[in-house]
């Protein structure tokens, strides 16, 4: 036997042979461990996942009771139902649901706690007791941003808001676009854009352009605030585009050297409520005043070179046609043309703060969405722009371009794009301005984690 042994001993395969015989044990507890790491790791990841919905739901919940907590427990247990995806009974004892202390601008918060527990195949060998694998997450909800007197609407991955060129504008409210892109608001050139918030549903990369208070990437997206309101025959928005003779129903009209300064009153007898065009244009140097009503451009453009003066008064955008593909027109207000506007004064006016008003069924210029120059609907040159009031274009884009150094009190643009351009100068005041009909736009509630 001794012999035997020698010779095994002494022989390089027999070497190889005791060699793995006493490494495989250690390779096999290698791989079983590392086996179980994993598992382990994948477990604690979904419950982390579990605490972090459990304590924004939670944080939901105070905030739909007025920061009570009384329900706040029964909401996380029902939100775990949906959500917790270990297959693993939660520990006894758990969740553990704690509400810290409001903290600045974090309200609301929710503190959540979970633990599981459950013996591998491999470490059962070695261990007493499975390890309890323990997760937390606190969320709060963000004090409101303030007011939006810019919405952009585009909802997809494109850029929504544009500032380029050699413009600078400053407002004491914030911009606020939909768009998911990764630059939802882009800043190119020398231009200055200075705001209180600026809000995207996306990302909003760095830029000199900006100069922000507060930047809200990854809000929630906002609803139209004004996708309720639609010209209507029945509300008697179309009482002036009837058949002719009548000298502003329906007609095409155009503001020249015949006919310069002139005033069109919804108060008089011959105009009553407003006027209706076919289209409508105002030659450079040449004034056109619609006084006390509803203007309609049906479906026609509006091409303004001279001054355009709104006097409690909104202009539509729209056609009498009820087709879903009724043509609808555009309003460029180019060269040195002027606009100065207030909208409807009156409280009780279906169009009450709307200054101009695109309808909804026009088509959008860039069905890809591509934010450009080229847009169709533009405030342009050196325009002086002044309106009191609501500026609407839902599914096409809004372009001030230009020299122009307008101020806007109390105006509120809400388009599908945003494109500040050229060496434009805007002020934006929004103090006060419910008074005139302009809804507030506003991040209702934002909740986050914080822990």
């Amino acid at each position: 036997m001794r012999k035997l042994l020698r010779k095994l001993w002494n022989n390089d395969r027999g070497n190889a042979l005791v060699l793995a015989a006493a490494g495989l044990p250690l390779l096999i507890g290698s791989a079983g461990l590392a086996t179980d790491t994993i598992q382990w790791a994948l477990w604690k990841r979904q419950l982390q996942r579990a605490a972090d919905s459990a304590a924004i739901a939670g944080v939901y919940d105070r905030f739909k009771h007025e920061g009570a907590t009384t329900n706040t427990a029964t909401a996380v247990s029902h939100d775990l139902s949906l959500n917790h995806h270990t297959n693993i009974g939660l520990h006894t004892g758990y969740p553990i649901v704690a509400f810290p202390a409001d903290d600045g601008s974090n309200r609301n918060q929710v503190a959540v706690t979970l633990a599981v527990t459950r013996p591998l195949s491999f470490s059962s060998m070695f261990m007493q007791s499975a390890p309890l694998i323990v997760t937390s997450a606190t969320a709060a909800a963000v004090q409101n941003s303030g007011e939006f007197c810019v919405l952009s609407l585009q909802n997809n991955s494109k850029t929504g808001i544009q500032a380029t060129g050699n413009n600078q504008i400053t407002m004491d409210c914030g911009m606020m676009t939909n768009s998911t892109a990764t630059n939802a608001a882009a800043g190119q050139g020398s231009a200055i854009v200075t705001a209180t918030t600026l809000a995207a549903s996306g990302g909003i990369q760095q830029s000199r352009t900006w100069h922000i208070d507060s930047y809200q990437p990854y809000s929630p997206s906002l609803d139209d605030p004004y996708a309720d309101l639609n010209p209507d025959a029945d509300d008697g928005d179309f009482d002036n585009c009837k058949t002719p003779p009548a000298q502003y129903q329906g007609n095409a009209l155009t503001v020249n050297n015949s006919n310069s300064g002139l005033t069109i009153d919804g108060d008089d007898a011959a105009t009553p409520g407003g006027a209706c065009f076919a289209s409508l244009t105002v030659q450079s140097g040449r004034t056109l005043t619609l006084r006390d009503g509803v203007y309609v451009v049906n479906g026609g453009n509006a091409d303004i070179q001279g001054t355009l003066n709104l006097l409690n008064a909104v202009l539509l955008l729209t056609n009498t046609s009820s087709s879903p593909t009724a043509s609808i027109g555009t309003f460029d207000n180019n060269a040195n043309g002027q606009i100065n506007a207030t909208a409807p004064e009156s409280s009780t006016s279906k169009w009450y703060g709307m200054s101009i008003y695109q309808d909804r069924r026009a088509v959008d210029n860039s069905p890809t969405g591509n934010i450009s120059a080229n847009s169709p609907n533009k405030i342009n040159g050196n325009s002086s722009f002044k309106i009191r009031g609501i500026v609407y274009f839902p599914n096409q884009q809004l372009t001030y371009n230009g020299t122009g150094t307008g101020g806007a009190q109390c105006t509120q643009f809400v388009a599908k794009r945003i494109y500040w351009s050229g060496n434009s100068g805007l002020n934006n005041f929004t103090s006060n301005c419910e008074n005139f009909g302009i809804r507030a736009i506003s991040v209702p509630l934002k909740v986050r984690l914080v822990a």
